[in-house]
């Protein structure tokens, strides 16, 4: 199994930053692809950003230039930088991972964290 532990949400005014981070732990044995999506009120969850193992990134059209995600590996960690807040950003954001852990046998899954509130005021 594998834990992740997300902070960093908050509220903040249009224009304004925030950084989201999300630790996880457990039995790993590798991190395979990490990411980010977020779930406005009323609507779907949407993926914001991924990064691969190998530091490949992907990005919402509608996030572009704002938002920089990257990883520290020995840390088992992701970041998301938000720059340029907009209102349209407000949701809850949710850490995703693919994780290879360790058990009897190697096992290939996919976790969520709890998500965290971002807020952006206009």
């Amino acid at each position: 199994q594998v834990q992740l532990a997300e902070s960093g949400g908050g509220l903040v005014q249009a224009g304004g930053s925030l950084r989201l981070s999300c630790a996880a732990s457990g039995s790993i044995f590798r991190l395979n692809a990490m990411g980010w999506f977020r779930q406005a009120p009323g609507k779907q969850r949407e993926l914001v950003a991924t990064i691969t193992d190998g530091g490949s990134t992907n990005y919402a059209d509608s996030v572009k230039v704002r938002f920089t995600i990257s990883r520290d590996n020995a840390k088992n960690t992701v970041y998301l930088q938000m720059n340029s807040l907009k209102p349209e950003d407000t949701g809850v954001y949710y850490c995703n991972v693919e994780a290879i852990t360790v058990g009897a046998t190697l096992l290939i899954d996919d976790y969520w964290g709890q998500g965290t509130q971002v807020t952006v005021s206009s």
